[in-house]
């Protein structure tokens, strides 16, 4: 319950603060709660709110209003307790369990914060507090769980599912790339090296990628991050780090071999001399001089493209 609902029980009405009446339905509804009457009992906890507004009454309230399943009403009662200078330890205990209930495990944890920051021992602050980190590591997992179970089923989506062109949707047929996670395990050197797939093409199809936070390569990431961590410390062995790091600028290419290295995302010396003749020469309109002027540039350095074992 908000603080604007609450105001509107204690003030609804025009009812006028009267602290004797408060008490006397106060203890009507506390002889019914014990008598086993619980609704009628809320009805005359809810007058003695109505009336007095104190937190006692208010406490009462939330309390069997939760046992009889009011959880809304309950907590936004609680929620006003905790709010005051000096917050209600029970109110603050109660509160937290239902949030729990809900899932919603950072209000719990910060309920049971505030009694033990100023008792530490709080027994059964410090026993709940143990059940809410067990919960919010549980409800974690879970979350985990199915954000990866969400992200297998798009990867298991089929290309077809997709508006593409008809020869965007060829090309792929012939490449035997049916769904998301088979296109993520293509460069776009590939793509673009297969006949007639070409930047038309590849833009679609990275357009809709994009539009589900995908990109052609992503699925590549792992293996070649570890694979090229090895080549590069073979690579040391060749040249310092200095030169390894030089920008692909200082190689002073031809236009038509610059734009091959920006197909493939080459930024340095030491990216390039990690690929292979084979990978340059997948990129469309790279030929055997771009090639030949790659080769002498990087000899320059002491350096050559990789060679396949």
């Amino acid at each position: 319950m908000s603080q604007d609902i609450l105001d509107t029980m204690i003030g609804a009405g025009g009812v006028t603060a009267d602290p004797q009446a408060a008490q006397e339905h106060f203890e009507k509804a506390a002889a019914l709660e014990e008598a086993g009457n619980r609704q009628e009992a809320v009805e005359e906890y809810r007058k003695a709110v109505q009336l007095g507004s104190q937190p006692q009454h208010i406490f009462r309230l939330a309390y069997l209003l939760d046992l009889l399943g009011e959880e809304n009403e309950s907590i936004g009662l609680y929620e006003q307790l905790i709010h005051n200078d000096r917050p209600h330890v029970n109110a603050l205990l109660n509160l937290a369990v239902l949030y729990e209930d809900r899932g919603e495990i950072a209000k719990a944890e910060k309920c049971l914060r505030q009694i033990l920051d100023t008792a530490p021992n709080h027994e059964r602050a410090s026993m709940y507090m143990k059940d809410v980190q067990a919960s919010r590591n549980m409800y974690y997992d879970e979350e985990q769980a199915r954000n990866l179970d969400r992200h297998r089923a798009l990867l298991d989506t089929p290309v077809t599912d997709f508006e593409l062109s008809v020869r965007a949707r060829n090309c792929l047929k012939k490449m035997q790339i049916r769904t998301l996670g088979d296109l993520l395990k293509i460069s776009e050197a590939e793509l673009l090296s297969y006949k007639n797939f070409g930047e038309t093409s590849l833009n679609e199809i990275k357009l809709m990628l994009s539009s589900k936070a995908l990109r052609l390569g992503q699925g590549l990431d792992g293996q070649y991050s570890r694979a090229r961590q090895e080549i590069y410390e073979e690579l040391r062995d060749k040249a310092s780090d200095a030169v390894l790091n030089k920008p692909i600028a200082a190689l002073d290419l031809s236009v038509r071999a610059r734009k091959a290295l920006q197909v493939l995302n080459i930024q340095t010396i030491g990216d390039l001399a990690m690929r292979t003749e084979a990978e340059l020469m997948g990129v469309k309109n790279f030929g055997q001089t771009s090639l030949e002027e790659i080769d002498i540039k990087l000899g320059d350095f002491s350096l050559g493209l990789r060679k396949l074992d």
